[in-house]
């Protein structure tokens, strides 16, 4: 079956073809080059290799992920003029945008706790988060994401499709299951169900840890501890408000009539373009150590040449 996906010269009206190729080009690759930046930087330096820079490292690993599960397959399109994708290729597709967006969810959730652990609990903080647990926490996060969204795509496979016109530009689970026959109910229940343990996880954990961190930062007595605290906090939060306006207003709008189609298909890509390109010069060009050994690594290579 090969599916036709929404012509692209909807959103592009004021452009050409071909700048908007460009345009979508060096995106992708500046994408590549500052996700690509940090995971260099924390690998390379062994001053890095802490346990809250290895869950950093996590992220801009999944964003390249997510980028790159999108861009190529948008870009051959605009450049050859051809809408089609494949049933198999457009379930590819959506395995690897719904990893990225549940990995995005857990990795911050990681995150949060390890923040919470090192201001609220600094004493204990060696003893929990050791080389073992952090291995546990990062390959339990990564093999529970891999197994629910294989679970997710294993319930579209048994049935018929009968509709080929894709009504969003990526391969969202929502928009697959348009072209599905039947079976929408148990694939829509599952999804569902998905949804909210990931929101409500994340939300649970970053409201307790964060409420948490505010009251220690408030009792606390030393000045440069509490601003640092709240710059790594205030970092994280935005990070995590970004994820959410850009993952829940595609999911609303699937589910309104109300929405225009152009809104939703702008939204349905943001995901791949804002958080990628914001989480590395929010979160690891505004962290201090990260920020001066990209700069001493920097300034090793001019004085090399």
């Amino acid at each position: 079956f090969i599916c036709q996906q929404p012509r692209y010269n909807v959103i592009f009206q004021y452009f050409y073809i071909y700048p908007a190729f460009i345009f979508g080009l060096i995106t992708y690759l500046f994408i590549l080059l500052c996700n690509l930046t940090i995971i260099i930087t924390i690998c390379l330096n062994r001053n890095l290799h802490k346990p809250m820079y290895i869950l950093l490292l996590n992220l801009p690993i999944n964003d390249a992920m997510g980028a790159t599960s999108l861009f190529p397959q948008l870009l051959y399109s605009i450049w050859s003029h051809d809408r089609s994708i494949s049933y198999p290729a457009c379930l590819l597709q959506g395995f690897f945008v719904h990893l990225n967006g549940g990995a995005s969810y857990l990795i911050l959730t990681a995150m949060a706790y390890d923040r919470y652990i090192a201001i609220c609990c600094p004493l204990r903080y060696g003893a929990i988060m050791t080389t073992n647990n952090l291995v546990k926490i990062i390959t339990g996060m990564w093999l529970f994401n891999f197994t629910l969204i294989i679970a997710v795509f294993s319930l579209l496979i048994p049935y018929r499709i009968c509709q080929t016109h894709m009504t969003d530009l990526v391969c969202y689970k929502t928009a697959l299951m348009k072209l599905l026959c039947d079976g929408t109910e148990v694939n829509n229940i599952f999804g569902l169900s998905c949804i909210i343990f990931y929101h409500g996880l994340s939300l649970s954990v970053v409201a307790f840890t964060y409420i948490h961190i505010l009251i220690t930062c408030v009792t606390n007595k030393q000045s440069d501890a509490k601003i640092k605290a709240l710059q790594t906090c205030g970092t994280h939060l935005v990070v995590f408000l970004l994820l959410e306006f850009n993952t829940l207003f595609p999911l609303l709008s699937h589910r309104s009539e109300f929405v225009p189609a152009f809104l939703r298909r702008v939204f349905s890509i943001s995901n791949f373009i804002f958080p990628p390109l914001v989480n590395p010069l929010v979160y690891g060009f505004k962290t201090k150590e990260i920020r001066q050994k990209m700069f001493t690594c920097f300034k090793n290579k001019i004085r090399s040449f």
